[in-house]
């Protein structure tokens, strides 16, 4: 059985390794993998049941998540979870959305960018919008879990570098039917969704919108300058030497 087990993880590596975007993919099963391990899967039987399950996820998140108002003390503990925090995940729903979005939009970003710029993309816009939003709820005790900072950064981008491209989505209005649309329809509604949703949670923490927008914006200014499209200038047509203009 452990043989078989191995050479299926081997053969998923080399599959991932030969694919066009290995580090999209390689994030998907990373973020999947740390939340199947954790207590907020709910599957792991040594964290127990019940209120022994909830400490355990408090303790988790509390652990490996950022918490503004501890962020900015001065310990090197808290100091790491702005990159630790995008691989832990709070519930199913909140790591398969996450996923979703990543699958859809990060596989052609990075065929665009390359692996290792958006590697280096990914982690440090993900950081950065977690630092945002800390810094705006600086005295928040809550802690903040999820790699929604990066995928919006990776949304911004995507508008940028692919303003044409169809995407199909859900619309609830339309009873759930899969309609296309272009991305320059799709993400700027759903960054206009962010921030009425941010504005609606003026109290503090909750779901991590201002995240989100910092993540997006984040995203889209660096693609508009890394990416910046050149200025197509019109040839004029070159006046006849005056030699062979006709009288």
């Amino acid at each position: 059985m452990i043989s078989k087990w191995s050479a299926s993880l081997v053969r998923a590596g080399r599959s991932v390794a030969g694919s066009s975007a290995p580090v999209t993919y390689s994030l998907i099963a990373l973020c999947c993998a740390v939340f199947l391990v954790g207590p907020a899967s709910g599957l792991g039987p040594a964290y127990g049941t019940g209120d022994d399950l909830l400490a355990a996820q408090r303790a988790y998140f509390r652990r490996w998540g950022v918490i503004p108002a501890e962020l900015f003390e001065g310990s090197a503990g808290s100091a790491l979870t702005p990159a630790t925090a995008l691989f832990v995940h709070g519930s199913w729903v909140h790591l398969l959305g996450n996923m979703l979005f990543l699958y859809v939009f990060g596989a052609m970003t990075e065929e665009r960018m390359g692996r290792v710029q958006f590697t280096l993309f990914y982690v440090g816009c993900g950081a950065l919008a977690l630092l945002g939003y800390a810094a705006a709820n600086a005295d928040s005790g809550q802690s903040l879990v999820g790699a929604s900072g990066a995928i919006s950064a990776v949304l911004g981008a995507f508008l940028y570098l692919f303003p044409r491209a169809r995407v199909t989505s859900l619309l609830p209005f339309l009873f759930f039917l899969p309609v296309r649309f272009p991305a320059w329809v799709v993400l700027p509604f759903w960054a206009a969704l962010q921030w009425l949703a941010a504005g609606r949670t003026p109290d503090g923490p909750g779901v991590a919108y201002l995240a989100h927008l910092v993540g997006f914006g984040l995203g889209f200014g660096y693609a508009s300058v890394r990416y910046a499209r050149p200025t197509r200038v019109k040839a004029a047509t070159a006046p006849a030497p005056e030699g062979e203009n006709q009288p």
